[in-house]
C-alpha cells in the first residue's frame, strides 16, 4: 500500500475521548502525527464530519475532522494543521 501522508505518524496506545453535543465515547489513539491520528472506536457510525479529541493522557482538546473510516478505524485531520 502506497504511504499517502506528508508527515510519518507514530504508533501509539492510548485511551482518547471522541466529544461533541455533550456526550463523550471512548476510543484508543493507534497512531499520530503533528497533522492528524488514526482511532479505534466500536461504533464508526457515530462520528460526525467534525468532532473534538481528548487525549486521556495530556486532557487538551483538538478540533478534528473525519478524512477515512475502515471498519472500526478512522482517520483524523487535526483541524488547525
Amino acid at each position: 500500500m502506497e504511504e499517502r501522508r506528508k508527515i510519518e505518524r507514530t504508533a501509539v496506545d492510548e485511551i482518547a475521548y471522541v466529544t461533541g453535543d455533550g456526550a463523550s465515547i471512548r476510543c484508543r489513539m493507534i497512531n499520530v502525527s503533528s497533522h492528524g491520528c488514526a482511532i479505534e472506536i466500536r461504533d464508526p457510525a457515530l462520528i460526525r464530519a467534525t468532532f473534538d479529541l481528548m487525549i486521556e493522557g495530556d486532557r487538551i482538546y483538538r478540533d478534528c475532522q473525519l478524512v477515512w473510516i475502515s471498519g472500526n478505524r478512522v482517520g483524523v485531520k487535526f483541524a488547525d494543521e
